[in-house]
């Protein structure tokens, strides 16, 4: 089983060339490194750093008079974020939501909470946050995974929906049974709010790597559009293997698939986390991977879980629905990878892909 939740999917291959800036290569500990750019009336510096929280290893970077100052204040809100909102710590307001079916939401929560029913229905119920119950029962949540009986399997779903949930005011009421987990768009979120930190401190450029969740503040310190190398499914671990190139600026480019964390049982066949909530089981879609591009972080995050168990059909129809808020970049199980119009101009690969069009 793949450790952590969506490793480095996305290789940033312009950031390769940049000092203290090549990944996360393993690493687990902070580092912290500046690079003094020009000089005016005060300096402008590029600030960079590395630390764990959300169960991953996270990169940030800014350059601007005040890059220390955004880098810190970004990292202090991610350790913010994954306070309130992990469901491994006892503490958390998640965690006590989940204990006591329910209570007062903080404005992240409740802002979450209102986000994720909105892209439930949406999505016809494709991306739900009260799946927590089901990966508990996979073994998702810890570290021994394993296939629950069917009966089990049935009654957990039979509970779950996030139709189920009742917010009143300030106040959250889940149904029977029911746990809530934002583990699919907490990330997101978090690159959003690191976004809105470095455009009021006045950055000229900066980017977050979030365990793989890529989001980019306007452009390269040079002007020219970042660079961000989609991982091949088929080797996710090697850098040398993509399935093509993505120019982009202030966009998050957010991918899921299968291959990121997955078990296999005593006869080999193997099941991966991204659960189908209508049948309580990995989602067979016919896809191993879906890259979001879109300016709105929390959206792309919930929306690569959402069209990975949809399908290429269903996700394509939904694009051509919301086409003015994201792209997406998808990989069959047969090898076909598909690229929405929107953004067929700034993907460049070696492979052969289709153009999913505006008209269908």
């Amino acid at each position: 089983m793949r450790a952590g939740n969506k490793l480095l999917t996305l290789l940033l291959v312009c950031m390769l060339l940049c000092s203290g800036c090549a990944g996360n290569n393993g690493k687990t500990e902070p580092s912290e490194t500046s690079d003094k750019q020009s000089v005016s009336d005060r300096a402008v510096t590029t600030e960079s750093r590395e630390l764990f929280a959300m169960d991953t290893v996270m990169m940030i970077r800014a350059t601007g008079v005040d890059a220390k100052a955004a880098v810190d204040e970004a990292a202090a809100e991610i350790e913010r974020l994954d306070a309130l909102l992990s469901v491994g710590s006892e503490e958390s307001e998640v965690t006590k939501l989940n204990r006591n079916g329910g209570g007062v939401m903080s404005e992240d929560v409740k802002y979450l909470t209102e986000r994720s029913l909105e892209i439930y229905d949406s999505t016809g119920g494709a991306y739900d946050i009260t799946i927590y119950p089901l990966m508990e029962l996979w073994g998702f949540t810890g570290d021994h995974p394993a296939v629950p009986d069917a009966k089990e399997i049935e009654r957990v779903i039979s509970e779950s929906g996030s139709d189920k949930l009742k917010i009143n005011g300030n106040t959250l009421t889940l149904g029977a049974e029911q746990g809530i987990d934002f583990g699919g768009i907490a990330k997101g979120y978090a690159s959003s709010r690191i976004m809105e930190i470095f455009e009021k401190k006045g950055m000229i450029s900066g980017l977050v790597s979030l365990g793989g969740n890529v989001h980019c503040f306007r452009t390269k310190e040079d002007g020219s559009a970042w660079k961000c190398g989609v991982t091949d499914p088929e080797h996710p671990d090697d850098n040398r293997y993509l399935l093509g190139i993505l120019h982009c600026s202030d966009q998050a480019v957010i991918t899921s698939g299968g291959y990121e964390r997955y078990f296999q049982d005593e006869s080999g066949k193997t099941y991966h986390h991204i659960m189908d909530p209508k049948t309580g089981y990995p989602a067979k879609s016919g896809l191993t991977s879906v890259t979001i591009v879109s300016k709105d972080g929390t959206l792309a995050d919930a929306l690569s879980t959402a069209c990975f168990v949809s399908g290429e059909q269903k996700a394509a129809a939904y694009w051509r629905s919301h086409r003015d808020e994201f792209d997406m970049i998808l990989q069959t199980d047969d090898g076909r990878l598909l690229v929405s119009e929107g953004i067929s101009d700034a993907f460049e690969s070696d492979r052969s892909y289709q153009v999913i069009s505006f008209e269908g």
